[in-house]
């Protein structure tokens, strides 16, 4: 019997928003698929995809994906699809409702996190976040420091 593969070997990454956690404070993540043409699938499985500046917003009970950058695929067709249209994201209807919910009486946003490939299909990873003040950037910064120096310190003192 074979036994589980680790998740990046089964789930390979395609995009991340490292950004997200430095400006957001992520408090619930969220799986969902992404309507893609086919295009933008042969682009996004060469990792050829943008989160940076993407968000996700939800509108008329449907949640979608708004400046998220594709990069065209070079043996697509005659007509070109827009890098960065709105794409529908798809989520069970309790969850668009927990997402709605929050998103209007918490202040929260809904900040994509990573792309990544599962069962063959392209999966988005969506967190509900709340945007860090000034402060709280800086005591994280510090903090992030702190572990370095310490595991930089306890490199020296064992080599």
């Amino acid at each position: 019997m074979a036994g589980k593969r680790k998740d990046h070997a089964e789930n390979p990454v395609l995009a991340t928003n490292r950004s997200a956690s430095h400006e957001y404070l992520l408090l619930e993540r969220f799986e969902a698929g992404i309507a893609l043409t086919g295009a933008e699938v042969k682009s996004a499985r060469e990792g050829r995809v943008s989160l940076k500046e993407a968000y996700a917003k939800i509108e008329r009970g449907e949640v979608f994906l708004h400046d998220a950058h594709f990069s065209p695929y070079a043996q697509a067709g005659r007509d070109p699809q827009d890098p960065v249209r709105t794409r529908k994201l798809l989520l069970h209807a309790g969850e668009i409702r927990k997402l709605s919910r929050a998103a209007d009486t918490g202040g929260m946003t809904l900040v994509p996190t990573r792309m990544y490939l599962k069962g063959g299909r392209i999966k988005i990873e969506i967190a509900l976040a709340r945007g860090k003040k000034t402060y709280d950037k800086r005591e994280a910064s510090r903090r992030e420091e702190a572990v370095r120096e310490m595991a930089r310190l306890r490199g020296q003192i064992r080599g």
